[in-house]
């Protein structure tokens, strides 16, 4: 098979912020993300169908011979995979009216356009279980089960590196994995509910406690004190500390300091300053909604613990508090008293009581900085898909049009 993730037409849109900057398949739920996932699975590469401005980073590998577009929401298990070898060429397979996969076979798509305006695939029902990632909140309620499934993928037929730290207690050893080079002193790991994977070159500082299911990808740092209270994910090259409950961070991204973070997710260059809490609970307990791109506005999420979805290189600053169920865009820079508003804009500059535009060359120069210090560079290719965002995300700011 050669494989070949889409964007899905439907799902995309309920995905952003989070889906401006990558395809649905980079999406992390679990320890990987969706691409990683059919990757291990598999045993073969992945290549994307993707929208156009996101096409030159994320590029798409068709073949003349068994090309399987796969869903990029959609998480790979056994008896899919089964199902996927046995499909023939032209048939495609759904699950409650959502196209999970199509046989192409010879058959290349230029665009994501030509590929939904094929007409004569043939469908065919799944009969068995499969995790679709449909809404943002769901990539952090399905994410302790992943983690469950990404931990089983990854560890079969291998033996974790010991915990050789005196001072460190271990609950449910049989449940912890550790990789090469993990450093930790003094910590708490209780995998009684759940498995617990620590990545490569990653660190635990001590005093800090973790319940799984619990995730920390590769050189990432978890620092002195920090609570970890389950089903959570820090993907890789992350520094963080304080409270954290069901929460995903993609990567690359920063809360080092005291704070609550509960049911949300962040994408990649983000950072939280000191003392930023997210409200994940309303007073009155009712379900939460979320802004939703889709819609063009809120949306009711039926949880009743939701917290705050950020998109790639926000940030916010010291003592920031985020109300419950806030949205944040792309490279949005939040600061100053009182609580910003639920949906906070790409490219926003403030928070309460005054919002204006976060300037191209301003982020550029700033997200130039962030990444020098991770030994990357703000490239030609990634400035292009940024200044893609900018100008789809302009009608959000209603200022400019003042």
């Amino acid at each position: 098979m050669n494989i070949i993730l889409f964007d899905d037409k439907n799902i995309r849109p309920n995905l952003l912020p989070l889906t401006f900057t990558r395809p649905v398949a980079e999406i992390r739920v679990g320890i990987l993300t969706i691409a990683e996932k059919w990757q291990k699975f598999t045993g073969q590469p992945v290549s994307y169908l993707t929208q156009p401005y996101l096409q030159k980073k994320y590029s798409c590998s068709a073949e003349l011979t068994a090309n399987i577009y796969i869903n990029g929401a959609v998480c790979p298990n056994a008896d899919l995979l089964k199902s996927l070898k046995k499909l023939k060429a032209d048939k495609a397979l759904f699950k409650n009216n959502v196209l999970l996969a199509f046989h192409g076979n010879e058959q290349v798509f230029e665009t994501l356009s030509d590929f939904y305006n094929y007409s004569n695939a043939i469908p065919k029902n799944f009969d068995g279980e499969v995790t679709i990632i449909q809404e943002v909140w769901e990539i952090f309620t399905r994410n302790g089960q992943q983690i469950k499934a990404d931990f089983d993928l990854i560890t079969k037929g291998r033996k974790s590196c010991p915990v050789t730290d005196p001072h460190s207690v271990v609950y449910a050893p049989e449940n912890v994995f550790l990789e090469e080079g993990v450093k930790l002193r003094a910590v708490v790991l209780n995998a009684e509910s759940g498995p617990i994977y620590l990545g490569k070159n990653c660190e635990v500082q001590e005093g800090a406690v973790i319940r799984g299911a619990f995730a920390l990808g590769e050189g990432s740092i978890l620092n002195m004190g920090a609570k970890m209270r389950g089903d959570i994910t820090i993907g890789p090259f992350c520094k963080v500390g304080g409270e954290i409950s069901n929460s995903v961070i993609f990567g690359y991204s920063n809360k080092s300091h005291d704070g609550f973070l509960g049911n949300s997710v962040l994408g990649e260059w983000v950072n939280l300053g000191a003392d930023t809490n997210t409200s994940n609970m309303k007073n009155n307990y009712a379900d939460v909604k979320l802004w939703n791109y889709a819609k063009g506005g809120m949306k009711n999420t039926g949880l009743q613990f939701c917290g705050s979805i950020m998109g790639d290189h926000t940030k916010c600053g010291i003592n920031t508090m985020l109300n419950t169920g806030t949205v944040t865009g792309v490279s949005a820079n939040v600061f100053g008293a009182g609580y910003p508003r639920n949906f906070i804009p790409s490219f926003t500059w403030g928070g309460s009581p005054s919002l204006e535009t976060y300037q191209l060359p301003k982020f550029f120069e700033s997200a130039s900085r962030a990444m020098e210090r991770r030994f990357l560079v703000l490239d030609e290719i990634e400035k292009s898909i940024l200044s893609n965002v900018y100008e789809q995300t302009k009608e959000y700011r209603t200022w400019e049009k003042i």
